[in-house]
């Protein structure tokens, strides 16, 4: 499946992103902020590959930000923590979070879509989910509007093979032995 979504702040900034994924343990990302850092992540079982740009870096504070654009990769163990980092798991769940209506079908991409409206417990905010009216019931679009924040979020290629595959081995620094 690919997952391609964009979130506006309220306050201003942003991000974009692109995932593909298997839905269990094999993804790929990369998020780009509306600052120019963007941050590309390979998720390959339990093992993480993770390149940010130089933009990410100079904004983290990060020792290597003068220095000339990261092309290495840096391999680390796929754990809690890391998750906690900002990357991505390559599941994509939803959980149960307010009262669900149907509205009236729409149209997305050319397909005709079932429309239900969650507001959230709070009712800080509410999702719009567009799911496939005909062949498997796929979630084809999630729109989120709120106080806070405005995204799209986008699903397709569903059943695709797919082609995602660790870096070269020249291309990455591999973490994991640090800890040893």
């Amino acid at each position: 499946m690919t997952i391609d979504g964009t979130t506006d702040v309220t306050c201003g900034g942003g991000y974009s992103i692109h995932v593909t994924t298997d839905l269990t343990g094999r993804c790929a990302s990369k998020v780009t902020w509306a600052t120019g850092a963007d941050l590309e992540q390979i998720r390959i079982g339990a093992t993480d590959y993770v390149r940010p740009n130089r933009a990410l870096l100079e904004q983290s504070g990060h020792p290597m930000a003068g220095t000339q654009e990261q092309r290495l990769w840096t391999k680390t163990p796929a754990d809690e923590a890391q998750r906690e980092a900002g990357l991505i798991d390559c599941t994509h769940g939803f959980t149960s979070f307010g009262t669900a209506t149907k509205g009236k079908p729409a149209e997305v991409d050319g397909e005709w879509a079932i429309v239900l409206k969650v507001t959230e417990a709070d009712d800080e905010g509410s999702f719009t989910f567009y799911i496939a009216a005909e062949g498997e019931p796929y979630i084809l679009k999630v729109v989120y509007e709120g106080p806070k924040y405005h995204s799209t979020t986008e699903f397709s290629a569903f059943d695709e093979p797919l082609n995602v595959r660790p870096p070269a081995e020249s291309d990455v620094l591999d973490m994991s032995v640090l800890g040893r």
